[in-house]
């Protein structure tokens, strides 16, 4: 892609946990378990992370990968349905160079004695900088550090 190309893509993942929607969704509102999950991992230096779980709240963060470039990704809420349903719109940065924006919904729904969470994004993603598939393999990446905070969280 070159300077000033826009690249529009969407995927959905789906993901079953054996937690009750509660916990998942707490996992999502509770600013010190997201962080823990969210931001923070091996080789990520977090420089701020802040969340402010309400709709019309913003979730922010700034940080670093094995000390890269500075990343930023910062994000409004605008719905939020207790344990079932959470919509952002959010951008990132990558050295202050915006990469993409998006619109990603979180559903949370009952799956036996667990939850089914269904995450869409639906994103531009910008002058070749990022692309869906990445996007995709870092959202599931995150999905995967969601289930490791559930298991630790008993």
């Amino acid at each position: 892609m070159s300077e000033n190309s826009i690249a529009h893509g969407s995927f959905t993942i789906e993901q079953i946990y054996p937690a009750k929607p509660q916990k998942v969704f707490k996992a999502y509102s509770d600013p010190v378990i997201k962080r823990r999950w969210f931001a923070e991992g091996e080789g990520w230096d977090i420089e701020t992370y802040d969340l402010d779980f309400r709709v019309g709240g913003k979730e922010s963060s700034c940080f670093r990968f094995q000390g890269g470039d500075l990343i930023t990704f910062d994000a409004t809420y605008f719905d939020i349905v207790p344990d079932n349903r959470i919509i952002i719109a959010y951008d990132m940065t990558v050295a202050g160079r915006r990469i993409s924006a998006s619109l990603a919904t979180t559903e949370i729904v009952p799956e036996g004695s667990g939850s089914k969470l269904i995450f869409t994004e639906q994103g531009a993603y910008l002058d070749g900088q990022d692309q869906i598939l990445q996007r995709e393999h870092g959202t599931r990446e995150l999905l995967e550090a969601l289930a490791k905070e559930l298991a630790r969280e008993g």
